[in-house]
């Protein structure tokens, strides 16, 4: 089979690997099931060391690095998990690691890659500006440049993640793989294919950060520009030619997902599976969630690839999700401006079984009368029903109060 020396570097890295990085489960999710219409499985990469599939392909490659390259020391760019994944398994051997990072990068991603061990350098407003730093400094330095995604050691160590699937769901029929320079894919598409060829493996990337798609479409590499994506762990402008060949020979195809249908995965993870997962890391369950990729009625795997999310981004997320929902309204209305007037709002809020999270008075308005204050709530509701009736007692005291979609 084509890619057969690359499988059995990823036969090797399974027993080099062994005690660095964790055997991550495949999880059943019986919600994610209902809403694909399939046996939905979840490969939790979210949980491995360092919060991201990243340590299983740097540390593979540095394990075969020999003893005056591993004296030299290593340098790599990376977004943020790639980084991570260096600086622990760098630690772990003995070797000093430089990391490029771009300049907005996630807080949380810096701090931990500088934790495992790290000197972080900042460079550069996207990553491919970063990568072309590290290769600078690697031929300064005689460093060895370790590469993310375009090297066959490193496909070779994320390629253990496909010999994890098959051996715990060998009749997995459809796989589901983030794709950011196609590293991820690569190495399990070669690792589940030579075992079952039929198994369907599919790269995802987000819709405004989609340089694999592109790149497959018009048969050669393409970079893509803009990025403008929340999904920053696989916000890559063009894949590599190692990466790019495999996924043309090996790939189902590339398909792509919103912000929105990120958002909304990545909340219903939180709330029903009570799993935390970056941006990046769940494109792939996103894309069976919406339908993208059709697994009804099929035993699929879509790959949490990394959770390291930024607390901050988190939190704008959830908040975002509940206000689309309807589970946080906002309301606003004209009260007298004395005193007593809110404390009246507040009282037939509290008996409609709304909760205020939320207050904002505007007196300022030119457009407002003198004697009165526009009030703004933002409110946690049960249920449309409880807003409805609080509204209309609201009306009923002779304060017309109205939802605010803005």
């Amino acid at each position: 089979m084509k890619y057969g020396h690359i499988y059995e570097k990823i036969l090797d890295a399974r027993t080099v690997l062994k005690d660095i990085k964790h055997t991550t489960r495949l999880d059943h999710s019986r919600t994610f099931s209902k809403f694909a219409g399939g046996e939905v499985y979840l490969k939790l990469e979210n949980l491995q060391k360092t919060g991201s599939f990243k340590v299983r392909g740097a540390a593979y490659a540095m394990s075969q690095l020999t003893d005056s390259e591993k004296e030299a020391g290593v340098v790599a760019a990376s977004a943020g998990n790639h980084a991570q994944g260096v600086a622990y398994a760098a630690t772990r051997l003995g070797i000093k690691s430089t990391i490029i990072m771009p300049i907005f990068s996630p807080v949380a991603k810096i701090q931990a890659t500088e934790s495992y061990g790290a000197e972080v350098v900042l460079y550069g407003t996207a990553f491919d500006d970063a990568l072309a730093h590290a290769i600078e400094i690697s031929e300064k330095t005689k460093a060895t440049f370790l590469h993310p995604f375009n090297d066959e050691d490193v496909i070779a160590g994320q390629g253990t993640i496909g010999l994890e699937i098959l051996e715990e769901l060998p009749d997995v029929d459809v796989i589901a793989v983030p794709v950011g320079g196609g590293g991820l894919a690569s190495g399990i598409a070669i690792a589940a294919k030579h075992q079952r060829p039929e198994i369907e493996v599919y790269g995802v990337e987000a819709k405004s950060a989609d340089a694999m798609k592109e790149s497959l479409t018009a048969n050669k590499l393409v970079g893509v520009e803009g990025l403008d994506t929340i999904c920053d762990g696989i916000a890559v402008k063009k894949p590599g030619p190692i990466t790019f060949e495999i996924a043309k020979d090996l790939l189902e195809g590339v398909v792509t997902v919103d912000e929105f249908e990120v958002t909304r995965t990545l909340f219903h993870l939180l709330e029903r599976a009570k799993i935390v997962v970056e941006p990046a890391g769940c494109v792939g369950l996103a894309a069976m969630q919406h339908g993208i990729i059709d697994v009804k009625g099929k035993k699929a795997v879509a790959i949490l690839s990394g959770g390291n999310i930024d607390m901050s981004m988190m939190s704008r997320l959830i908040e975002k999700e509940l206000f689309r929902l309807g589970r946080s309204v906002r309301v606003k209305g004209v009260i007298l401006d004395r005193i007593g007037s809110m404390n009246k709002v507040l009282e037939i809020v509290a008996e409609s079984g709304v909760s205020v999270v939320q207050i904002q008075q505007d007196r300022s308005d030119p457009d407002i009368a003198p004697n009165k204050a526009e009030l703004e709530l933002v409110l946690e509701v049960p249920d449309q029903s409880a807003v409805d009736r609080m509204l209309k007692l609201l009306k009923d005291k002779g304060m017309e109060f109205e939802i605010h979609e803005d």
